[in-house]
C-alpha cells in the first residue's frame, strides 16, 4: 500500500509515545541515568523531537556528528505529545492551511510547538518519498515536555552504533530486524499541523 505523502510513524503504546533526540555526552548521559533531563538542559531554547528513528539517524549521523553523540528515546505520554500537535503550527507557511501569510507569521510567533515535515528514511539514510514529523518545543511546550510529558530516557546509541554495523556490513535484513517497531501514529486531525491521519477513536 502506498504511503502518504505525510504520515506520523512512531514506536507507541496505549499511553505513551517513544520519540528521539541527540545530545553531547554531558546532557544525554545524566538523562538516560536519571530519567529526566538534567539542569544544563536549556528549557528557554526550541527542542525537536523526532518520532521516527531513522530520521533520527539522518539528522546525527548515528550518533557520530559533534554535540550528537547521545541518543536518547524518550518516552512521553500520548496526551503530552497530542497537547503539542493540537497548539502547534507549521514551520512554514502553506497556502490553503493559513488565511495569509501574515496570520501564519502571527500564529508562529504565539504557537508552543512546531510542526515540520521532512522526508523520511531508508536504512542507507536515503530520503524517501514520503515524510514524517519532526516536532518542535519551546516555551509552555518545553516545559511540560520536562516535568509533565516525560515518562522515561534511554540511551540507544549502542542500538543505532549495532544497525549501523549491519548496515555497513549490507547485512540489511539484520539491520531491520533491529529497528523500532514504527507503526502509523493514529494523532487528532488537524488541517494546522498538515497531517491526514484519522483521529483516534474514542
Amino acid at each position: 500500500m502506498q504511503e502518504p505523502q505525510r504520515r506520523i510513524r512512531a514506536l507507541y503504546g496505549e499511553s505513551t509515545i517513544t520519540v528521539y533526540q541527540a545530545y553531547p555526552p554531558e546532557i544525554g548521559v545524566p538523562a538516560a541515568r536519571d530519567g529526566r533531563f538534567p539542569p544544563a538542559w536549556r528549557r528557554d531554547r526550541m527542542t525537536w523531537i523526532k518520532p521516527s528513528f531513522l530520521w533520527m539517524m539522518y539528522r546525527c549521523g548515528w550518533g557520530e556528528k559533534a554535540g550528537q553523540e547521545t541518543v536518547l528515546a524518550v518516552e512521553v505520554t500520548r496526551d503530552g505529545f497530542e497537547w503539542a500537535l493540537r497548539h502547534s503550527c507549521l514551520s512554514g507557511y502553506v497556502r490553503g492551511v493559513h488565511g495569509d501569510r501574515a496570520t501564519w507569521q502571527r500564529r508562529l510567533r504565539r504557537a508552543p510547538a512546531r510542526v515540520q515535515w521532512d522526508p523520511e528514511r531508508d536504512l542507507r539514510l536515503r530520503a524517501l518519498p514520503y515524510r514524517s514529523l519532526q516536532l518542535g518545543l519551546t516555551g509552555e511546550a518545553a516545559g511540560r515536555y520536562a516535568d509533565e510529558w516525560t515518562v522515561a530516557v534511554r540511551d540507544v546509541t549502542p542500538l543505532a552504533r549495532a544497525i549501523r554495523a549491519h548496515v555497513s556490513d549490507g547485512d540489511l535484513d539484520a539491520a531491520a530486524g533491529l529497528l523500532p517497531p514504527e507503526r502509523p501514529y493514529p494523532a487528532p486531525p488537524a488541517a494546522e499541523f498538515g497531517c491526514p491521519c484519522p483521529g483516534r477513536a474514542g
